[in-house]
C-alpha cells in the first residue's frame, strides 16, 4: 500500500488541475470525478485506496475537438488529473479493443513522466469461473511489475466513440 500511495502522491504534486474550471469546484456526477457537463467514458471506485478513477470527456469529443482527461482521487480532492491542458488531449491517449466470442479486452493507455497507465476493462468467459476485471494499472519506469487499482463495483463505461477519436494502441 505504501508503494501505491507513493505513486499517486508523486504525481499529484506535478499534475494537478487544468486551465479551465477546476474540477474541484464543479459538482461531479454521482460515483465519478466527471462534472455534470462532461461525459463519463469510464469511472469506478477502486478497492484500495478508497478513491475513484475516472476518464472524463467533453460532450463534443471528436478526433479534433473537445478533450479527454484521466482523474484519480475523491470529489473535491483530485490527486491526479492528466493532461492538465485540455487542448489536443486525444493524441496523449491510445485506445485498444480486442473482442472474440467469450473474450473482451478494452484499454485506454497513456504515459506520465515514464509511468505507464492503463485503464482496463477485461472479460474472459472462457475461464471457469468467468473473469471480469476493471480498473487502472500503473507501471513505474524500469520496473517489470505493474500495480493495479481494481474497481470495487462494475464501472460506468461508454467507449463507443473512442475508436474514431483516439489513436490505436498496441494489440
Amino acid at each position: 500500500m505504501i508503494i501505491l500511495a507513493a505513486i499517486v502522491s508523486c504525481f499529484g504534486a506535478s499534475t494537478r488541475h487544468s486551465s479551465s474550471v477546476p474540477i474541484s469546484t464543479a459538482e461531479p456526477q454521482p460515483n465519478t470525478l466527471c462534472a455534470k457537463e462532461e461525459r463519463v467514458i469510464f469511472s469506478c471506485p477502486v478497492k484500495r485506496p478508497a478513491k475513484i478513477v475516472s476518464l472524463c470527456a467533453s460532450k463534443n469529443l471528436t478526433n479534433n475537438h473537445g478533450y479527454l482527461q484521466y482523474r484519480f482521487g475523491v470529489p473535491g480532492k483530485i490527486e491526479l488529473e492528466y493532461p492538465k491542458d485540455r487542448l489536443g488531449t486525444q493524441a496523449k491517449f491510445q485506445y485498444t479493443h480486442y473482442f472474440r466470442a467469450q473474450f473482451d479486452m478494452t484499454s485506454i493507455n497513456f504515459t506520465i513522466d515514464g509511468y505507464e497507465y492503463s485503464v482496463f476493462d477485461d472479460y474472459n468467459g472462457e475461464e471457469k469461473p468467468k473473469i471480469s476485471s476493471q480498473g487502472v494499472s500503473v507501471t513505474a519506469p524500469g520496473k517489470p511489475k505493474e500495480v493495479s487499482f481494481v474497481c470495487r463495483t462494475k464501472p460506468k463505461a461508454d467507449y463507443n466513440d473512442l475508436p474514431a477519436v483516439l489513436p490505436s494502441g498496441p494489440e
